[in-house]
């Protein structure tokens, strides 16, 4: 007796069901679990693990910070690439910080947990601390000295037209000195917490200041990458810091400078991408020729 049609349709279906769920939810996964094990690929299959004195120490494929238990930076080792995951370089948390160019205010709230900063004064406070680690200047256009966004709210009688009444250095709260004392001939007050100047109809205002055109800190000192993990970092952000780690370690420049360059990845099939320093894996090849002093 034959079955109906519409009967004969549901087993059908549910037989490719079965069929599919078979081999694309465990045939084709078995298949390239076991071909990420053949020689050559089971580094990279597994995570590509990085073992040091018989201890896995982290991955070639993500960054790590080199920081003591105050978050501060260990002077003797050279540095990564800023983390927006998480608390940094976490993978679970991978992520970008979604602030972009525009962000330039710092929310100042009255608690200090609901404060956050804006792009811009991450970006200052990065090149400002870069810059004392490492002896160099770092100042940045649209940075105040203290390491700030310079940015004012400006106030006019008619909005955006007519004279200055009032202005405001947004990102520096009060008791702070503001880094201009006046605008246009009127005194700069501080910030006060809680305050949004700008829905108060404030104009927001960068100040460029005297800073050079090509600060001395690269950009990738200073920003996040969009993963959150990179583990490399520019061959300029590795040369600022030779003569930092070598003064640390009682190393030649030149001996330091050596590493970087073998720890150094060209561009990816020799066109894509910029060279990158793996930074752990230059760490621990100092630590192997130039132990801590």
């Amino acid at each position: 007796m034959r079955l109906p049609t519409w009967i004969a349709q549901h087993l059908a279906a549910l037989r490719a069901v079965l069929v599919f769920t078979v081999l694309l939810g465990l045939v084709y996964p078995l298949a390239l679990v076991a071909l990420g094990q053949l020689p050559g690929l089971n580094h990279k299959a597994d995570g590509s693990l990085i073992v040091s004195g018989g201890t896995t120490v982290g991955s070639a494929l993500v960054g790590q910070s080199f920081t003591d238990a105050d978050g501060n930076p260990i002077a003797r080792y050279f540095q990564s690439r800023p983390s927006a995951a998480g608390d940094g370089y976490d993978p679970t948390s991978t992520s970008a910080s979604n602030l972009g160019p525009e962000s330039v205010v710092d929310t100042i709230a009255t608690d200090p947990e609901e404060s956050s900063e804006s792009l811009l004064t991450q970006v200052c406070g990065r090149s400002k601390s870069v810059g004392e680690i490492d002896g160099v200047d770092g100042r940045r256009p649209y940075c105040t000295d203290d390491g700030v966004g310079a940015v004012l709210a400006v106030f006019r009688a008619d909005g955006l037209t007519g004279p200055v009444t009032r202005v405001v250095s947004v990102n520096q709260a009060a008791p702070a000195t503001p880094f201009v004392t006046e605008y246009e001939g009127v005194a700069v007050e501080p910030a006060q917490p809680g305050e949004d100047y700008v829905a108060a109809g404030g104009v927001v205002t960068p100040i460029r200041g005297d800073a050079p055109a090509e600060p001395a800190v690269p950009a990738d000192a200073v920003t996040a990458s969009g993963s959150g993990l990179d583990p490399q970092i520019s061959p300029a952000y590795a040369e600022l810091q030779v003569n930092r780690v070598a003064r640390e370690r009682g190393a030649d420049p030149a001996a330091v400078r050596k590493l970087v360059k073998e720890h150094t990845d060209g561009r990816g099939l020799g066109f894509m991408g910029a060279p990158g320093v793996n930074v752990l894996e230059l760490n621990l090849a100092l630590d192997k020729q130039f132990p801590a002093r």
